[in-house]
């Protein structure tokens, strides 16, 4: 194995390179989860929502319910368009497939006080990981399928590259 890593150094190298990326792109694919449904309890009172971060994968589908403790607050997403609001004691809720990633800030829609322009949250819509970690797999195992048909092929021939050609001395 020595001799063949010292004769095709840059092959070895391209090798274990690809090797290191399946095993990546496996461990990603694993510890990434399936699309799956969240259902968020959003409480709003006195200018803030708890929890003022919502975090899903791309591809979830997501409903959010709206409590209000104390007054008239509304629910805005930028990028999604969904709204909706709650009164004390009447909830409101939206339900939508969170197919863009980014950070989306949701806000307050109803006129709820002095402070309502700062409350404000948001929404952190990660990457499907599975789908890059498949294609990445994919492209690691391709590449070592190429770089072995060329080790293959480049040992069949001695290293001057006149193969079948032998020099005779008289």
């Amino acid at each position: 194995m020595k001799a063949w890593i010292l004769q095709h150094p840059v092959s070895a190298t391209a090798l274990a390179s690809t090797l290191l990326f399946a095993v990546v792109a496996t461990g990603l694919y694993a510890t990434t989860p399936p699309p799956r449904e969240h259902v968020i309890t959003l409480s709003a009172k006195r200018f803030q929502y708890s929890p003022s971060i919502i975090e899903v994968n791309r591809g979830d589908k997501v409903t959010i319910r709206l409590l209000s403790t104390d007054v008239h607050h509304g629910f805005f997403l930028d990028g999604y368009e969904q709204e909706m609001s709650a009164r004390p004691g009447m909830d409101g809720s939206v339900s939508f497939v969170a197919d863009k990633m980014g950070r989306y800030a949701f806000r307050c829609s109803m006129t709820c006080g002095s402070f309502h322009p700062y409350m404000i949250g948001h929404l952190r819509v990660k990457p499907d990981l599975r789908l890059l970690a498949a294609l990445w797999a994919f492209s690691s195992l391709l590449a070592i399928a190429l770089v072995s048909l060329r080790v293959r092929n480049g040992a069949a021939q001695p290293a001057g590259g006149n193969a079948g050609t032998q020099e005779t001395q008289p």
